[in-house]
């Protein structure tokens, strides 16, 4: 069997031997590579097949016996293929894996002023297609006349295109423009896929403006590799049912609504239901205060125990693929719906609050159940995808299963 596999300095968030087993007909491990070794590597391996990532697209092109057309025009390679007498051709997949990421939008983006950002392997692949399609763009990088300090010159940009790392795992939450200096912005592309919504795309779905993160793109670019390492078509749905399948895979699930509604109980019996692991937001504050929630508010207050709790979800939103169960003020921190958005959907349990079990529930007991009802009804409202009332724990886990496809 063919061995393939993916090179570059840090892997561990990546999805691509997932992608490439449902591909199949070859075997593909991860190789973290330092620079300084590319080269050694690169002469000893016995693979027949490799895909490059961060930051190696370009540093491998000298590295190339030969280079494909459209590899030489982009000036990046992420795709080599062993050449039979020995060397690499290099190639350019991510060219296909953008086309397809464009879709419909490449004919309506004709004649629109795009930004890219970045100036890297990725954005040299998103160039090219982007001058095939007749699309206006202008690169903005670190140096150079359009860099980051001068976008003011760019306020008119309605497609913004990012193209660098920032924002990517580990370091969700980091975007590399604010979105509110471009009032005309129609669309927002953002070549990462984990997170699932970078803070960029969380803020252009906050002004209302379209989005789209770059999982197409990784699946198609990883297909067209898949055919070159092969030596053969594939069937054209493939992208389409991949995308899919790691979309489910990968969704988090987050639980909100009252203390004492069952989010936890409900957790765990979706656990039971898909195999998905839970983590309880309560259950890590309590571990990293080393003392119970009523405990914390006694002794260090309401706004203490938020900062923890935020921590908390900051960790595990991070995470694919799980089940949230948080407290019942995790919608007290506006920042918190941010970290539920990134990786998932987000669910609103309802219980009759007669129902409403307050023991150990500092504010339940302090404020009153109603009272506190009254002040985060709205929230919990606006923060969810959907809404199931919770009467039986296990009914409520299988309508969620159902409802999201896990």
């Amino acid at each position: 069997m063919l061995r393939c596999g993916l090179i570059g300095r840090s892997l561990s968030h990546s999805f691509s031997p997932g992608i490439h087993r449902m591909i199949g007909g070859y075997e593909y491990g991860l190789y973290e590579v330092e620079r300084e070794d590319l080269e050694v590597f690169l002469n000893k391996t016995e693979l027949d097949g490799l895909n490059v990532t961060i930051p190696y697209k370009k540093d491998v092109i000298p590295l190339c016996r030969e280079l494909s057309p459209r590899a030489a025009e982009a000036g990046s390679v992420n795709t080599m293929i062993r050449l039979p007498g020995g060397g690499w051709l290099g190639e350019n997949t991510d060219y296909d894996g953008f086309l397809y990421m464009l879709g419909p939008d490449a004919e309506a983006m004709r004649g629109k002023k795009a930004l890219v950002l970045g100036s890297g392997g990725a954005s040299a692949a998103v160039c090219a297609v982007l001058r095939d399609a007749g699309v206006p763009y202008t690169v903005i990088s670190r140096s150079g006349e359009n860099n980051y300090g001068s976008l003011q010159k760019h306020a008119g940009a309605q497609i913004i295109i990012n193209a660098t790392p920032v924002g990517m795992y580990p370091n969700n939450g980091e975007t590399p423009v604010d979105l509110k200096n471009f009032p005309r912005c129609e669309l927002v592309l953002d070549v990462i896929y984990n997170p699932a919504r970078t803070a960029l795309l969380l803020c252009a779905e906050d002004m209302g403006v379209r989005t789209r993160n770059g999982l197409s793109m990784l699946v198609a670019q990883a297909v067209r590799a898949g055919e070159l390492f092969l030596g053969k078509k594939l069937d054209g749905g493939l992208v389409g049912s991949i995308c899919a399948g790691i979309g489910a895979a990968t969704r988090n699930v987050s639980l909100i609504g009252m203390p004492g509604c069952g989010k936890s109980t409900v957790a765990h019996q979706l656990s039971r239901l898909t195999g998905r692991p839970v983590e309880d937001t309560d259950t890590i504050v309590e571990a990293m205060a080393g003392m119970s929630i009523p405990d914390i508010f006694a002794k260090y207050g309401e706004r203490h125990f938020r900062a923890l709790e935020t921590q908390a979800l900051s960790g595990v939103s991070k995470k694919s693929g799980i089940i949230i169960a948080t407290g019942g003020g995790i919608v007290e921190t506006p920042e918190n719906r941010r970290l539920i958005r990134q990786n998932g959907v987000c669910v609103f349990l309802e219980r009759d609050l007669s129902e409403l079990d307050t023991e150990g529930r500092p504010l339940s007991l302090t404020e009153g159940v109603s009272g506190l009802y009254a002040r985060r009804e709205h929230l919990y409202r606006s923060w969810s995808d959907r809404t199931f009332r919770n009467d039986d724990p296990l009914k409520t886990a299988q309508n969620i299963k159902e409802a999201f496809g896990l």
